[in-house]
């Protein structure tokens, strides 16, 4: 039997998530979280095989960071994304924390049981559009975006100045030029609003 805890910040959802997985006969779930904090005390006290891990957790920590904890716990239990994201900074980053899979919300239910028992195994699973966004980062002739960069569009789209950047990732303003300078050249752009505009059409940040 695979042991499943689920963390997300809908109650509706981790009760229809739950009854899918309750109908396959090796699937159960253990135990059910709503954000950072209950998803570690869930998971240590009842050590599952598999976590299904939100990416979006409500005011606290993300489920970027969750899945980072999670994986670095003694008895570390394997972790499946499953979300409604599927931009390249958020597929990069959730792999980058340790994920193994990541699949979307309106992934059919057999598509869902075989991730579970993918990952158990400690095999990747990968919804196909983000195995498809992944290929075209790999394809693509250009300069690919950097993490830094994708942190520094992600702060553009909130529309900080260049201070206000510089300050969030904790370096000065004149490595947040350099980093606006190389994002505008990667994405054909010259200006902010272009930058964002090209970053949201392209996937590589949420609108």
């Amino acid at each position: 039997m695979i042991r499943v805890v689920l963390v997300d910040d809908h109650p509706v959802v981790r009760a229809g998530i739950k009854a899918l997985l309750e109908g396959a006969e090796d699937l159960t779930v253990v135990g059910e979280a709503h954000d950072a904090d209950s998803a570690l005390q869930v998971v240590t006290e009842q050590t599952p095989d598999v976590v299904l891990m939100d990416l979006h957790l409500g005011a606290g920590p993300g489920g970027i960071e969750t899945t980072t904890r999670v994986r670095a716990l003694p008895e570390a239990p394997q972790v499946l994304v499953l979300t409604t994201y599927d931009t390249e900074s958020d597929i990069l980053k959730a792999l980058d924390a340790g994920a193994l899979g990541y699949l979307l919300k309106d992934a059919p239910p057999a598509e869902l049981f075989a991730a579970v028992r993918q990952v158990a195994k400690g095999d990747t699973v990968l919804a196909p559009t983000v195995a498809a966004t992944l290929v075209r980062r790999s394809a693509n002739p250009a300069p690919s975006i950097t993490a830094r960069e994708v942190d520094v569009l992600e702060l553009l789209a909130k529309g900080m100045g260049n201070k206000e950047i510089a300050k969030a990732l904790f370096v000065s303003e004149g490595t947040v030029k350099s980093h606006l300078a190389h994002i505008y050249t990667k994405l054909g752009t010259d200006t902010r609003a272009g930058a964002v505009a090209a970053a949201i059409e392209r996937r590589i940040i949420r609108a």
